[in-house]
């Protein structure tokens, strides 16, 4: 059976092919799940993302994308009730050790540490134990009454991963991500993965970037915005008294975007530019 196949390092597939449970295939992608009405929002949508801390559920914007386990019901509740959309975030790259839904993910299926984030490692996008923990969290979406999805570390491949990840297989991956959403009514962004945009656009409803401004990598979201799709977009500092001088430095330098200033650790402090 396809879920006993264990997917390693010796057994990858060359670029343009993926694996099947026969082996390996040349990777022929299928039409996009259609997104018929689920939530797709233009550039000037007014967010906020908050992954930590008490939601400040008062902020008169559009868009809250928060954590999908964290937050109790009443926070969903009253982002609900004053109509928001709920935007759900969960890690679908990498393997988070203080998750409670990842005890089946085998050994083999967990690959390189994250540096910069403490217990967490990429994780096989491409292994069945992994795909059916993702399908339990779109499923959770759902019965929480998220709107939309935020799949984050799409980006493995880019990454020394320690699992042998192939652009090809990355982008097999997002798109079936994306088409996952779909199947269950949720709205779906694409976070990061610049080198893939192109060819993922027509699977995602909109695009979250981090520090697209620092990077000189804005103008790759073109795509998006010549299809009417919000680029939600987000500029770091380390101490909030600095918040007011990076917005004057990077308001304006990526028109269409969205953009906001925020804490590294997605605390309720929130610049925009257009406040």
């Amino acid at each position: 059976m396809w879920w006993l196949i264990l997917i390693s390092c010796d057994s990858a597939c060359p670029e343009g092919q993926i694996r099947e449970p026969d082996g390996c295939v040349d990777y022929t992608p299928t039409d996009p799940v259609p997104a018929e009405g689920v939530w797709q929002p233009a550039p000037g949508t007014a967010w906020q993302w908050q992954l930590q801390g008490a939601v400040d559920t008062s902020l008169d914007v559009e868009m809250v994308d928060i954590d999908l386990v964290d937050p109790p019901d009443a926070t969903f509740e009253a982002l609900q009730a004053d109509g928001r959309v709920v935007t759900c975030y969960f890690s679908a790259g990498t393997w988070e050790d203080w998750r409670d839904d990842v005890g089946d993910v085998p050994p083999e299926a967990i690959g390189d540490r994250l540096p910069e984030w403490e217990g967490e490692s990429w994780w096989d996008v491409r292994h069945p134990a992994v795909r059916e923990v993702l399908e339990g969290r779109l499923d959770l979406a759902v019965a929480r009454g998220c709107d939309a999805v935020e799949p984050d570390n799409v980006d493995g491949y880019d990454n020394r991963n320690g699992l042998a990840l192939t652009a090809t297989e990355q982008l097999a991956f997002n798109r079936w991500i994306a088409d996952e959403a779909h199947t269950r009514g949720l709205s779906v962004g694409l976070k990061n993965d610049l080198g893939q945009l192109d060819a993922l656009e027509p699977w995602f409803d909109w695009a979250l970037n981090e520090e697209c401004v620092a990077f000189n990598e804005c103008d790759v979201y073109q795509t998006f915005l010549s299809q009417e799709k919000a680029v939600f977009h987000v500029e770091y500092v380390d101490d909030w008294a600095d918040a007011p001088a990076l917005a004057e430095e990077v308001c304006g330098a990526a028109p269409g975007l969205d953009t906001l200033i925020k804490l590294w650790d997605l605390t309720p402090e929130r610049l925009a530019c257009e406040d």
